[in-house]
């Protein structure tokens, strides 16, 4: 009898552990709690706004809660290092631009690797570059610009939103093959570099068309000409550099977002879904659509093959600039 009830027990016990076993094991549901989404330039920047634009339609649901965070600095390197040694448990993320690839060239010495160091989640959105002046200024077309250019080589000089960056790589470009000489201005952000051509302390802008229409509609800005080989959907108006005169000219932006390398892949595919959802919605292709980006999503495999297509693409580019990460 006593050997039956200490059967009983015993078996009763093992059930219980059992029944335990998975509970002890569970991994808590993600989200549990807000994602940072870092944004490695300023505020009022194409990737800020493109980031507040799809974060807040993600926490519309109540599961996602997406807290943006500006850490601008190095041409987006000190985000990005940031990012590159977070925990890799979906919490931290990293909204990036072209400038991720021109990096990989341009800065020699990172303290991070542009690819292995990252998991690609989604492509996010292709935005033009557009060339704009002060809506008072006397340059009406490229045509102008070049003319003038070539007419007072050195008096012109183009605004940009750091050394490196897609704004001052798209301009490199144009002077290069215009044969002119403008010179470059560096700034540490989009917002600063707009505000001083809007002013008239600058004479060009090849800025991301998501910072710039606002101010091209509110009548601060003219629009000259989108970077792209096509012209944007989005500005079917506008023309495009090589149809003003400059054929075979054309510089793409993209902006995407990544994790930490080692996140794991349930997380992955469950941001990128999330993003897609998000990218579908209207309301964010119409928004979209006012700052002239496109929607663009990927699967992460894509993404991630893009990336180094990328980097392949701009080093030339980069090397032909002749300028260095830090200048």
């Amino acid at each position: 009898m006593i050997r039956s009830m200490q059967g009983a027990m015993l078996a009763l016990t093992s059930s219980l552990l059992l029944a335990a076993a998975p509970a002890v094991h569970a991994q808590p549901q993600y989200p549990g709690k807000p994602i940072r989404l870092v944004v490695p330039f300023s505020a009022g920047s194409a990737t800020d706004i493109l980031a507040r634009i799809i974060g807040s339609k993600m926490g519309e649901g109540g599961t996602y809660q997406v807290i943006v965070d500006n850490r601008p600095g190095a041409g987006g390197t000190l985000g990005a290092t940031g990012v590159a040694k977070a925990a890799p448990d979906g919490y931290t993320l990293i909204l990036v631009s072209v400038g991720h690839a021109i990096n990989a060239t341009l800065y020699p010495k990172l303290s991070y690797d542009t690819v292995k160091d990252f998991a690609p989640v989604s492509l996010v959105a292709t935005v033009p570059n557009v060339l704009v002046v002060n809506a008072a200024s006397k340059y009406k077309s490229v045509r102008d610009v070049v003319a003038a250019a070539k007419a007072t080589p050195g008096a012109l000089n183009f605004d940009s939103a750091g050394s490196g960056s897609s704004t001052h790589l798209s301009g490199e470009l144009f002077k290069m093959q215009a044969g002119i000489d403008i010179v470059h201005i560096p700034y540490k952000g989009t917002g600063e570099a707009l505000t001083d051509v809007m002013a008239g302390r600058g004479d060009m802008m090849f800025a991301p068309t998501v910072s710039a229409m606002p101010f091209v509609r509110q009548g601060k800005l003219r629009a000259l000409a989108v970077t792209t080989a096509k012209r944007a959907s989005t500005l079917p108006d506008i023309p495009t550099v090589a149809e003003s005169g400059l054929p075979g000219y054309a510089f793409d932006s993209w902006f995407g977002v990544l994790a930490p390398a080692g996140t794991p892949k349930a997380i992955v595919d469950a941001l990128n879904a999330e993003i897609g959802k998000a990218l579908a919605a209207p309301d964010v292709r119409e928004r979209l659509a006012a700052q002239g980006a496109e929607p663009k999503r990927s699967s992460p495999q894509e993404f991630a093959a893009y990336i180094q297509a990328e980097i392949g693409k701009l080093a030339p580019v980069v090397r032909q600039s002749g300028v260095k990460g830090g200048q």
